[in-house]
């Protein structure tokens, strides 16, 4: 039986638009939650939705008008059920602990089907009126560093240490609350979380990377990644790509065949001319402008010669091609047998085939559930 494939799709500002193609409209309240249960109908993995502290460029047609991820994926999760949901968080001008924090509430909000993809910035340092920008490498290494200290303070409670004791008043059992200690150049801390341990435990943490991207892309991938959402223009990169990763991921004391490799692929079923000069993808990013149906032979292709779990999609125009990503692109996978019918699990760790982790401080106790 052919191994079944991941899928999910980005709905970042108006998609990888053309530049010509006029102002776009700013988007309505209902706007966000149209999309993502349109994705969900078609059993998604998960939705990503993007944020950045810089403006758009100049000429790209984008209104400029940015709404928070998180923000947006809150209001999501209360008119959705099952489908995963991804916003992205800079680490270079959010601090860890809100970061931490905030993504604890989306997975409670959620019930289990939140998730976090790390970037960093290092042009919006002037529209948030704080330090001039660092350089990459050192950027990287503060997401890390981040990636970490959200690990250590979701895992800060036990799962059981919440009692709700009536009788004397509790709410907590403090033996099972820990302080998740860090002290590093970038993040240092002592203390638990405010909030209990999120559903999934820890959130999937998803990173983009490229094969020429800089060594603390990668280390952020082996050592924090769940998932990670690579560029590659062909079957044989993909596949050494996912094998050096596999080999970081072993040596950072993972599990490698825990890391879920989705390859990012921007397509344009709506007819129009592709990405527009201000929105180009990556260099090694796949393209594809054509039928659903002629997609969908070309992942299957691209699946059965290995080097990837599946598919992150990077829509031209979400409303146009997410239609036809659900209902054209979608039941070809399933009539191959490669793509789930229906939501089998109810947590984006569940889509994806992963464990909840034990929580690191009750291992050390003796108390892990």
């Amino acid at each position: 039986m052919p191994r079944e494939l991941h899928l999910s799709i980005e709905l970042d500002g108006t998609g990888h638009h053309p530049a010509d193609a006029g102002p776009i409209a700013p988007p309505t309240a209902a706007h966000w939650p149209d999309l993502v249960r349109l994705a969900e109908q078609g059993a998604l993995d998960f939705v990503t939705f993007g944020d950045a502290p810089a403006p758009p460029p100049d000429g790209s047609g984008d209104s400029g008008d940015r709404l928070d991820a998180v923000a947006v994926l809150a209001r999501v999760a209360a008119m959705t059920s099952r489908i995963g949901l991804v916003p992205t968080v800079t680490t270079t001008h959010t601090e860890p602990f809100h970061t931490s924090t905030a993504l604890a509430e989306l997975d409670f909000l959620s019930e289990g089907r939140a998730g976090w993809q790390v970037d960093v910035s290092t042009t919006g340092a002037r529209a948030v009126g704080r330090f001039p920008r660092a350089a990459a490498a050192e950027l990287w290494a503060e997401a890390t560093d981040t990636a970490e200290f959200a690990a250590r303070l979701w895992d800060s409670w036990e799962d059981d240490a919440e009692t709700g004791d009536t009788a004397t008043g509790r709410f907590t059992d403090r033996d099972r609350r820990h302080h998740a200690d860090v002290d590093g150049p970038h993040v240092s801390a002592r203390r638990p979380s405010m909030v209990p341990r999120p559903p999934q435990g820890r959130p999937p943490l998803a990173v983009a990377l490229d094969v020429h991207d800089s060594d603390g892309q990668w280390e952020l991938a082996a050592s924090h990644a769940d998932v990670v959402l690579l560029d590659a223009d062909q079957p044989a990169t993909a596949r050494l790509a996912r094998a050096a990763l596999q080999h970081r991921t072993a040596e950072a004391g993972r599990d490698p065949d825990a890391l879920r490799v989705l390859i990012r692929v921007a397509v344009d079923l709506g007819g129009g001319s592709g990405p527009g000069p201000h929105s180009i993808p990556p260099a090694d990013t796949v393209r594809f402008t054509g039928t659903a149906a002629d997609l969908a032979g070309l992942l299957a292709d691209w699946h059965a010669a290995g080097g990837a779990d599946g598919f992150h999609l990077l829509p031209a125009s979400a409303p146009a091609d997410l239609p036809a990503v659900v209902h054209e692109f979608v039941p070809p996978l399933r009539e191959r047998g490669i793509f789930r019918a229906d939501y089998t699990g109810r947590t984006l760790r569940d889509h994806l085939g992963l464990p909840r982790p034990a929580g690191r401080y009750a291992r050390r106790t003796g108390t892990a559930r």
